[in-house]
């Protein structure tokens, strides 16, 4: 028989990634949006566009992995070996809602991101590029909110365990 108290707790981590790589997705739109026509006025911009429109995946390939891979291989086993194999409700339910938390805090983060480059890219003519340092510089700050939720949620889950 299942313990759904346990998959329910094992669901939380891959859906802390897939809000990751949904807030991913649409900070890459927004980005490329406004940087496309950049591109197209501009080849020189290229490069550069390319670089706004990639800090949103950090939140996916870095942060949101990060999490889901030290839940699944390091602090959910430690817990299970500590419970008899099963998780209780109590701490099923702490995972599922700190894996949401760290999900939702990565996937605003990604889009908000996408946002700011966004922005920054299609200035990037008017400017000659040099708005791309200070646009760097403000992604950096939506970058921050990313890594917090990521940190936020492994502390948390260390406590659990009783690190």
């Amino acid at each position: 028989m299942t313990d759904w108290v346990t998959v329910l707790g094992f669901i939380g981590p891959g859906l802390a990634e897939g809000l990751a790589a949904i807030g991913t997705t649409i900070g890459i739109t927004e980005a490329t949006a406004s940087g496309i026509p950049a591109v197209g006025e501009d080849p020189g911009q290229r490069g550069r566009v390319f670089i706004l429109a990639f800090l949103p995946m950090t939140q996916t390939l870095v942060y949101g992995f990060v999490y889901m891979f030290l839940m699944y291989y390091m602090i959910l086993p430690s817990i299970l070996s500590k419970h008899g194999g099963a998780l209780t409700p109590e701490i099923a339910g702490v995972v599922l809602g700190v894996s949401l938390f760290v999900g939702f805090a990565e996937m605003v983060s990604a889009w908000m991101q996408g946002r700011v480059c966004g922005q920054a890219g299609a200035q990037l003519i008017k400017t000659k590029g040099g708005i791309f340092g200070t646009g760097i510089i403000l992604a950096a700050y939506e970058e921050l909110i990313g890594i917090l939720g990521m940190v936020f949620g492994l502390v948390i889950a260390f406590i659990i365990v009783g690190w």
